[in-house]
């Protein structure tokens, strides 16, 4: 049987943390509000079907997903999000990570 390798670079290694590190933020953040676990859950299940490799197949797919939950998120907070410290340092990861994936899908082409 024959093992589907994935393969990991900086930018996905990059994605993988930048999309942790939005997760945690949204799971921690007013917890218990299930509008934030969601969110969080949200973008730890976008990470896992972006690297499995069952799901390789669509993998561009998921990234315009990912990219689309990302800036639908962004949106959100400008629109009814409370502008602390915390949720902007949230912003600029989400920016990044929408670079990421942008770069990716660009590597992938």
């Amino acid at each position: 049987m024959n093992a589907v390798q994935t393969k990991m670079g900086g930018l996905q290694i990059g994605i993988i943390l930048l999309a942790a590190a939005t997760a945690l933020i949204h799971l921690t953040l007013s917890f218990p509000d299930p509008i934030f676990i969601l969110n969080g859950l949200g973008y730890l299940t976008l990470t896992a079907a972006f690297f499995l490799p069952q799901l390789k197949t669509y993998h561009a797919t998921v990234r315009w997903v990912f990219i689309g939950f990302t800036a639908v998120t962004i949106i959100a907070w400008v629109a009814i999000g409370m502008r602390t410290p915390l949720g902007y340092v949230a912003k600029l990861i989400e920016l990044a990570l929408i670079a990421l994936l942008w770069m990716d899908g660009r590597q992938n082409m």
